[in-house]
């Protein structure tokens, strides 16, 4: 059965982190609306584009123009069967947005699924929703994990961890395994 899905992200959210799950769920079948506050249906997010090229953190360069697809006024989280929080920059200020803070605490009290990747993890500290929870995040959020009660999972970068609703994972190279383990979440299965 086809899930209606929220994937939260803003200017600079990294482009894979946000571009892949939101086609990949729509691929399957689920309809995914995403959203930024301040921001309407047919408008744009920059992304950025992170690699991983030898250095001791991530590189940074500017990524594509994502639409979004609906009116972040307009939600209503009790609407939506699971949340998506990708990474990159764009966590720093979502964080500091209340609105944002209570439509994570709703999928954390109602027990909807929630997948969030690398600098997500940030949104989730903020919203403190990790007290007694084992979540993954880019290495350099392990702080955020732990001041907020969660015990950090240290993972490959391809690996993925399920505590409960909650699926996280380091970074985009972990899209495999993490989408698997929400798509099984979601109930979705895939016949070959």
């Amino acid at each position: 059965m086809a899930k209606k899905i929220l994937m939260i992200c803003g200017d600079y959210c990294e482009d894979y982190e946000t571009m892949v799950p939101f086609q990949t769920l729509q691929a399957v079948g689920h309809h995914v609306d995403a959203v930024c506050p301040d921001k309407k249906k047919g408008e744009y997010i920059a992304t950025a584009i992170h690699d991983f090229e030898g250095e001791q953190t991530y590189s940074e360069k500017r990524g594509h123009n994502f639409a979004l697809n609906a009116t972040f006024a307009d939600i209503r989280a009790e609407d939506y069967d699971a949340l998506v929080i990708p990474g990159g920059r764009g966590p720093e200020y979502l964080r500091l947005n209340p609105t944002v803070i209570k439509i994570v605490q709703h999928f954390f009290e109602h027990n909807k699924p929630v997948a969030a990747v690398c600098h997500g993890a940030q949104i989730l500290a903020a919203a403190k929703v990790l007290e007694g929870r084992h979540c993954s995040a880019y290495p350099a959020c392990q702080p955020d994990v732990e001041l907020a009660g969660g015990t950090f999972v240290d993972l490959a970068v391809t690996d993925a961890h399920t505590d409960g609703n909650l699926v996280t994972a380091p970074a985009w190279p972990a899209h495999p395994a993490w989408l698997a383990q929400f798509l099984s979440l979601l109930g979705t299965t895939i016949q070959h």
